[in-house]
């Protein structure tokens, strides 16, 4: 394959699209330019969406990996080429948060059952809370993936409807109805219960 640099063009003159098409062809060097213009924009996503640098770090380093293994499947119609990087790191930092939330209510509902083994005397409202606690998981679990997603991220994450709607890139007003409508069924199949 013949190079741009070859002839004199400096391969980081070259437009996104032109990049992405010698990457096609396996050429490291192109990817690594877009790599150099893209990585500070990826990671500010990241940072915003996982709050901790870190993690941040590592998923912008697993998106531009999974840039370069699908790089044959960029479609011009549906986008620039930054905006497609910005959509792989926007689902792998998605993909990170929900391990961690489920892992968070994986630990919380292992330290109440903890708690109840080693606990002598429990009092009525240490036990009334734990049940409630079980009932809010259940009832959590129990609805539709697009709602217990936005309830999750609200709750456990601690984001706002619009950070929200950024990470899962659908609308605020979809968001907030998502939410309203799983928080009426997890009232409505707790409300025995509490």
């Amino acid at each position: 394959m013949e190079r741009f640099e070859d002839k004199g063009l400096p391969l980081r003159r070259l437009p996104d699209e032109v990049l992405i098409s010698l990457m096609v062809g396996g050429d490291a060097q192109a990817f690594a330019v877009l790599y150099g213009r893209h990585r500070q924009v990826a990671l500010g996503l990241a940072v915003q969406m996982c709050a901790r640098p870190a993690i941040a770090e590592e998923v912008v380093q697993e998106a531009f990996l999974s840039f370069w293994r699908s790089r044959a499947s960029f479609d011009r119609k549906r986008g620039s080429v930054r905006t497609w990087v910005l959509g792989i790191v926007r689902n792998r930092a998605i993909d990170v948060l929900r391990h961690s939330v489920g892992q968070e209510m994986a630990t919380t509902s292992d330290r109440g059952i903890s708690e109840l083994l080693e606990a002598d005397e429990l009092t009525e409202r240490d036990a009334a809370h734990r049940e409630r606690s079980r009932a809010l998981h259940a009832a959590l679990d129990g609805l539709p993936p697009e709602q217990s997603r936005v309830i999750a991220l609200a709750f456990y994450g601690g984001y706002s409807h619009t950070e929200i709607a950024t990470m899962l890139d659908t609308p605020v007003g979809t968001v907030k109805g998502r939410m309203r409508l799983g928080l009426r069924k997890m009232a409505v199949s707790v409300a025995p219960i509490v």
